[in-house]
């Protein structure tokens, strides 16, 4: 059953809840720079501009309290590029494991596939035994469920990894989204005891700016892995298109727009959530992010048709592991109105 035509044919149109793409307008502030560096005729510098690596630099000093030297920055095409690619630029080989999450965004399984290694998704990693594998994948705030790793727990992930020499790499793009919890990088004091070693931290404007149209992010961590994928990336193109990287300087130096925007979600989250809760779904998780991991009890399909029926689409659990198989993702990102709308058929 095609359930988006089920909820598009509802009286009052559909209120997509099913994508976390952003919705609201990109901040003038980037508009600006964009335009003031449309007259880029050369090719951009894969390794950024100094401009936006010291401002990448800047706002991980500023908002989470992370020391990193700015030469250790390099810009990636939005995000999920570098999640996609990262096990083959590090020279995963075939057969090795890549580890991610059970409940994970798809493409940490399809990484590890293009590079030819085995994709293995568990939140414990006893499972792996004396194992040695090249690359753990973290994931905190988390797509799907918003559930935040606390500082302990990923300090023991590091320790593991490194005892047994392998790359840590976190997926921080919602880490300025923290609800009812405060999420911590892996490069922070408190996570890493100091040393960036073996540590990468990917972050990605997407959310925080509404840049999902430019492809705009960045990767940093240990020197020696950062000099490695710029090696590399060198070779394969993968730039950031300069206009774009002006615009990218711009909101990391720019706090303002980043809380307004902040103030937006925290808004809909506000009434979407006991909207859900009164029409009979619990929220799990959901500290932080964009999403409502929910469930009512039966299987994700059947609360995909239940509020598919009500015009509101959501993505199925089972999208993101087998363990969702009983929950839906909810998210946040669509405009006042359209929440609003869902609030109201809810009820």
């Amino acid at each position: 059953m095609p359930y988006q035509d089920l909820a598009r044919a509802h009286p009052g149109g559909i209120v997509d809840l099913s994508v976390g793409t952003p919705v609201d307008p990109v901040p003038p502030v980037a508009r600006e720079a964009l335009a003031a560096a449309a007259d880029s005729p050369g090719y951009p510098l894969t390794y950024g501009t100094p401009r936006l690596r010291e401002a990448a630099a800047g706002w991980l000093r500023r908002r989470h309290g992370v020391t990193i030297d700015p030469a250790d920055v390099l810009p990636t095409i939005g995000s999920k590029e570098l999640v996609a690619w990262l096990p083959t630029l590090l020279g995963v080989r075939p057969g090795e494991r890549v580890v991610f999450p059970e409940l994970a965004y798809p493409t940490y399984d399809v990484g590890a596939r293009l590079a030819g290694a085995e994709p293995f998704a568990t939140d414990g990693l006893l499972a792996l035994g004396p194992e040695r594998v090249p690359l753990v994948w973290v994931n905190s705030p988390s797509n799907p469920t918003g559930r935040v790793l606390p500082a302990e727990h990923l300090r023991k992930v590091v320790a593991w990894a490194r005892e047994r020499g392998a790359v840590v790499a976190s997926d921080e793009c919602y880490i300025e989204l923290g609800w009812e919890e405060h999420p911590v990088s892996v490069l922070h004091p408190d996570v890493c005891e100091g040393s960036h070693e073996n540590l990468l931290a990917v972050h990605s404007l997407s959310k925080r700016s509404n840049f999902a149209g430019y492809r705009a992010g960045f990767v940093t961590g240990d020197p020696r892995l950062v000099r490695r994928l710029l090696e590399v990336r060198k070779h394969a193109g993968m730039m950031m298109p300069a206009p774009v990287q002006a615009a990218t300087a711009a909101v990391l130096d720019d706090d303002a727009h980043a809380d307004e925007q902040r103030e937006r979600y925290a808004r809909r989250r506000a009434v979407l959530r006991p909207a859900l809760e009164r029409a009979g779904w619990r929220i799990e998780h959901s500290a932080a992010g964009l999403y409502l991991w929910a469930t009512n009890g039966t299987g994700c399909w059947d609360q995909v048709r239940a509020l598919a029926e009500r015009g509101i689409l959501v993505a199925p659990g089972e999208f993101y592991g087998d363990a969702g198989r009983d929950h839906v993702r909810v998210a946040i990102t669509a405009t006042d109105e359209r929440v609003d709308a869902a609030v109201s058929r809810l009820q």
